[in-house]
């Protein structure tokens, strides 16, 4: 049978159209020929992102990110094409993840340990990993304080070679050099000193163990007259006390018979304070007093008669 061009056109122009649709899903992440598992995840931002980066675990691939949507309320929806013949718990994370340092990101299966495995349809949890930059920030800004910590070790480094200051500490040791020598006479002439009154050094020392030894051997004693001397100041201690309290009774006994003498109104003081006619007499004399201390205001010509003159005949 011979097939004409026509024929052989259409042929070649449906494979050609296969061929074109095969590549537009393959480039897509679409697999044609594969029973794929169609997930979902939501993210915030998708930077590096795009359609066809691969889904990974633990570094293997096992599908494609097929199509990007963003949603009213920004949230952007991942579709993710897995290969149907793994199957991902249902807790599992999608894990936004950098790939690169340019900044290409993939998507990245924590996965959970749920029994329940995700269908088609499904959301899986989403997170966004820090890109490699911005985790490589924090270590750029420790590198950056230390190279500033080095500077200024440098600087004081080199102002500690500055000519000046090493002519400073020249001087600084010269000075203790000097200091040094003076303590090395001082040490010889206090040498020299001990060595030539060793011998009376050693006689005081001899005195002195001496001493200590007599303390030693008369400890006995001592603590015995240092008892006597407490027994004889607690007697005379006692003593004295026992005197002062006898006067004070004494005295006492004295005031009280003299009280009562006065109750029963011998003596002049006892008369004077239980005699109520003596009482009145006093009280009379006075008041006369008092009259005649009046009168004597009031008319004074009748008590005194004087004149530089001399006295006037009535």
């Amino acid at each position: 049978m011979k097939i004409t061009n026509e024929t052989k056109v259409g042929i070649l122009a449906a494979f050609s159209i296969a061929l074109l649709i095969i590549g537009y899903n393959f480039l897509k992440g679409n697999s044609i020929f594969k029973d794929e598992t169609v997930l979902y995840a939501k993210y915030t931002r998708v930077d590096g992102l795009s359609v066809s980066k691969p889904i990974l675990i633990n570094g293997f691939q096992i599908g494609r990110v097929s199509a990007l949507k963003l949603q009213p309320d920004g949230i952007i929806i991942a579709t993710l094409n897995v290969d149907g013949k793994y199957e991902i718990p249902l807790n599992t994370i999608a894990k936004l993840e950098s790939t690169d340092l340019l900044g290409g990101k993939a998507i990245v299966m924590e996965l959970g340990n749920s029994a329940t495995f995700a269908k088609d349809g499904d959301t899986l949890n989403a997170n966004v990993s820090r890109n490699l930059m911005e985790a490589v920030e924090p270590v750029q800004k420790k590198a950056e304080q230390i190279i500033s910590k080095m500077d200024s070790i440098l600087t004081s480094v080199n102002s500690i070679l500055n000519p000046t200051f090493q002519k400073n500490i020249e001087s600084s040791f010269t000075s203790i050099a000097g200091t040094l020598g003076s303590l090395e006479k001082t040490s010889k002439k206090v040498d020299a000193l001990v060595g030539t009154e060793s011998s009376r050094i050693s006689a005081i020392f001899s005195n002195l163990e001496n001493i200590t030894g007599n303390l030693k051997n008369n400890n006995q004693k001592i603590n015995d007259i240092l008892a006597n001397i407490n027994t004889v100041t607690d007697k005379f201690a006692a003593l004295n006390f026992q005197i002062t309290i006898d006067n004070a009774n004494k005295a006492v006994a004295d005031m009280q018979k003299a009280v009562d003498k006065i109750n029963r109104g011998e003596g002049t003081l006892g008369k004077l304070v239980n005699d109520e006619e003596l009482y009145r007499n006093l009280a009379n004399a006075s008041k006369n007093l008092d009259n005649l201390m009046i009168d004597l205001k009031e008319n004074p010509k009748r008590y005194v008669h004087f004149s530089i003159f001399g006295s006037k005949k009535d």
